[in-house]
């Protein structure tokens, strides 16, 4: 009953221009399981990287996972000082704040042409087929189409996660994204026990600074959903996150 529900409240939703970033979850390293809503289709999976670029070891991964973004070493408030914390639900805020300051920047765009050119100018994994299982499409890079002016918009009415666009085979024999259990996908040793293999779960970033995105990762989040809010109200646009 919940699942037939949300999916039709998904539906509704997208069918009328929101753009739903939900968190694919902190099992990664545990039992992986797929989590809700982020599983379901036309939402955005956002799991989690950490400041080198590697997929957090809790972040949850599958064919769910659409982008991704900072969430581990995230600062926030605790009482009077500042401590860290971790998840692939900051990695979340961190995405549609990036999300909104695009949007606001391109009022004119629909959530699909919003989402098509974060997924175009995300810092794409650096070796596997893309998307994928463990960064999907890649690391947000907001500053590629709010600075560098990078990004093609594309087709207003086509949700470029459904059709699956951008998708790609860096190498000739390259097989499709293994799932998240496949034992070829497994730590090399010990050390790399607490994050997903290297060559499959590392983004390439030719100038973004993720030190940065963990500095700046609360203001981010905070100026975002004050944009959110002027976007809404400008073009009755909707965005949500889980």
């Amino acid at each position: 009953m919940y699942f037939t529900k949300a999916r039709a409240a998904v539906k509704y939703a997208i069918n009328k221009g929101a753009l739903i970033f939900a968190a694919t979850g902190n099992s990664g390293d545990k039992e992986n399981y797929p989590e809700y809503p982020s599983s379901l289709s036309g939402v955005v999976g956002v799991g989690a990287i950490n400041r080198t670029g590697k997929v957090a070891g809790f972040s949850t991964s599958g064919d769910q996972v659409g982008l991704v973004a900072i969430g581990d070493e995230i600062p926030i408030r605790c009482g009077n000082n500042v401590c860290t914390s971790h998840g692939t639900s900051q990695a979340t805020a961190i995405t549609s704040a990036s999300a909104a300051l695009i949007w606001s920047k391109h009022p004119e765009w629909t959530n699909n042409q919003v989402l098509r050119v974060m997924m175009q100018t995300a810092a794409k994994p650096t070796t596997g087929d893309i998307p994928s299982s463990y960064l999907g499409y890649g690391s947000v890079r907001p500053r590629k189409v709010l600075l560098d002016g990078e990004g093609d918009p594309g087709p207003a009415n086509t949700n470029p996660l459904l059709a699956r666009e951008g998708a790609t085979k860096p190498e000739p024999s390259g097989s499709a994204s293994k799932p998240a259990g496949d034992p070829s996908q497994s730590p090399a040793s010990d050390e790399q026990a607490a994050e997903k293999p290297a060559a499959e779960a590392k983004t390439s970033d030719d100038g973004g600074n993720t030190t940065l995105w963990v500095a700046l990762g609360a203001g981010v989040v905070v100026v975002g959903a004050a944009v959110a809010f002027t976007v809404v109200r400008r073009r009755g646009g909707t965005m949500a996150r889980s």
